[in-house]
């Protein structure tokens, strides 16, 4: 799957929850986990990231919205239930991207919300866990950017396979669109020396 994305939690206190996301993440075959403001102790979290996810996954700690580091050309999505956030089911992935979930019995801050590209939600009826919330986006990203076989219009399995990948022609650019033709000044210069090296 072309791509990459980051999945961190900000303002979470519960290491459990944390271990969990990252678990998950490991999972899924994220490129990186981090926290904003929050207490994580690995010694803790690893009791429930039992595939020890920061053995495999580089893992970033930010002190605040206003510090935190992203990749160039890297969107932040952040993950919460507000009037005007886009639903998931509705959502399209960006090809590389950074979600964030808020914490606890609690939103993400304002100042986060301002540094987010979007901001969706989970069309349920009240807040889910900080873990469960994670795994639903990042199924929900790889349902819409993997390649799956389609499906079925009754209830089962595929009836068709993968598509395979087409790939487009190769495109060969050329310099002719961008030649423009020379200042007239030049051109007079250039047919003067050229008449010198005739004489010659």
């Amino acid at each position: 799957m072309r791509g990459y994305f980051g999945i961190g939690a900000e303002s979470i206190h519960k290491p459990y929850n944390v271990g969990n996301l990252f678990r998950s993440a490991h999972a899924f075959n994220a490129s990186f986990v981090f926290t904003v403001n929050a207490q994580y102790e690995r010694r803790i979290g690893h009791r429930t990231d039992t595939s020890d996810a920061l053995k495999a996954l580089p893992f970033y700690q930010f002190d605040s919205a206003a510090t935190m580091l992203l990749p160039k050309g890297c969107r932040l999505v952040g993950v919460e239930l507000t009037d005007d956030a886009i639903e998931l089911p509705s959502f399209r992935h960006p090809l590389q991207a950074a979600y964030i979930m808020g914490p606890e019995r609690g939103s993400l801050s304002p100042e986060m919300q301002a540094r987010c590209d979007f901001i969706v939600k989970i069309p349920t009826k009240f807040c889910l866990n900080v873990g469960t919330a994670g795994i639903i986006v990042m199924y929900d990203r790889l349902l819409s950017r993997g390649r799956f076989a389609p499906r079925p219009v009754r209830p089962g399995g595929p009836t068709e396979d993968v598509r395979e990948h087409v790939h487009g022609a190769p495109v060969f650019r050329t310099m002719e669109g961008f030649r423009r033709p020379p200042p007239l000044g030049e051109v007079e210069v250039a047919e003067a020396t050229r008449g010198d090296e005739d004489d010659d």
